[in-house]
């Protein structure tokens, strides 16, 4: 059988070694299941502690994909045969993916993600938890959670809200499709290396003087990735989204209303703007509604913070929200013609977003109160 997800280490000619975890799930573009995560959390927790171990590489198995994200459909199931109720599998899903987020944002040793392909939702949360984000010429990054009922969980809360301008509300209402140069632009990236790089780049891995050191590899690592930056023989091409700041933050300007006439009335011939809107209109309207509460969060709110709150967000959607209905149409049935709960964002009641803003736990009961 294959493994979903595989660990290897790579020896060094410094004695010390590299962890290695591959995604391996090509058929399903390396989307997260539940075992999945419970492995690499318990991996990752070795390695921390494993002085041989000089930093943690995360990779994927093809070349379609990083991570499309989260395989959704055992949550949806059980929330179809459960209605109104909080499953089990949403609650243990969301809570172990969370904390694996927060392991890898707050791992002791360097995290080098090679971010090549499609990164989306899921993908994006293991990628924004690493130190060293390697993006290619065939990134392509979204969190297209409005899609599908949600919105941009895995940490969205944070590294959203520290975008520059009204971009972290843009990408979560739009699902926009990010290049390389977009992800450097908003944070998502650090490194950009040309797909063809990956097999030189472990090769010279193997040949670094590496310590027992956290800072010192986190250094060498920074060091040898710019070195192997130099030789990059593909561009890394234009952001749009930082050519168009002004024009995006205009349109994400104002209160729900005012941006959902700005984008309803937008008349544009830019290709990438124009699907960004079609996206956004079609998406869930109770999903803007969590979107823009999400965008109002204080950017002094901590990682552990958010991501607590994401969890009592994220299983009220699955339980009386659009999650359903959005994975139905998307993934299930595939007839992309989801019929919400609400059919426009004027109609949305202020009692059934109430009731999606409150966590089911106290604080006490909270499943990640000790993150």
């Amino acid at each position: 059988m294959t493994q979903d997800v595989i660990f290897q280490t790579l020896g060094t000619l410094s004695g010390q070694s590299v962890g290695i975890v591959t995604l391996n799930i090509e058929k399903a573009l390396n989307a997260l299941n539940l075992d999945m995560v419970k492995a690499m959390t318990k991996q990752l927790q070795q390695w921390q502690q494993d002085d041989n171990i000089a930093f943690v590489v995360i990779d994927a198995s093809g070349d379609k994909a990083f991570c499309a994200g989260g395989d959704v459909r055992a949550i949806y199931h059980a929330s179809i045969a459960n209605p109104n109720e909080i499953t089990q599998e949403a609650s243990e899903f969301f809570t172990q993916e969370y904390q694996l987020d927060y392991l890898l944002h707050q791992f002791a040793k360097p995290v080098m993600v090679w971010g090549d392909g499609i990164v989306m939702g899921g993908g994006v949360g293991l990628l924004a938890g690493g130190s060293h984000r390697v993006l290619t010429e065939r990134s392509r990054i979204a969190m297209p959670e409005v899609s599908i009922g949600l919105y941009p969980d895995v940490g969205g809360s944070y590294f959203l809200n520290r975008m520059p301008g009204k971009m972290g509300l843009f990408l979560g209402l739009t699902a926009y499709n990010m290049n390389a140069a977009d992800g450097f632009y908003v944070g998502l990236g650090n490194h950009f290396l040309g797909h063809d790089d990956k097999e030189p780049l472990f090769d010279a891995i193997a040949e670094v003087n590496w310590s027992q050191s956290a800072p010192e590899n986190h250094a060498l690592l920074t060091q040898l990735l710019n070195r192997q930056q130099d030789h990059v023989s593909v561009d890394i091409g234009d952001s749009v989204l930082e050519q168009y700041q002004g024009q995006i933050d205009l349109l994400m300007a104002g209160e729900i209303e005012d941006v959902h006439h700005q984008l309803s009335s937008l008349e544009t011939e830019l290709s990438w703007l124009s699907r960004a809107q079609k996206t956004a209109l079609s998406g869930s309207p109770l999903s803007w509604f969590i979107i823009f509460a999400q965008a109002s969060l204080s950017d002094h709110k901590t990682l552990a913070d958010c991501f607590r709150w994401e969890l009592g967000i994220s299983v009220n959607c699955c339980s009386h929200g659009d999650f359903c209905e959005g994975v139905r149409a998307l993934l299930i049935d595939k007839d992309r013609q989801p019929q919400w709960t609400f059919s426009h964002a004027s109609e949305v009641t202020p009692e059934a977003v109430t009731a999606l803003l409150t966590s089911p736990w106290s604080a006490q009961q909270h499943p990640l109160k000790d993150m």
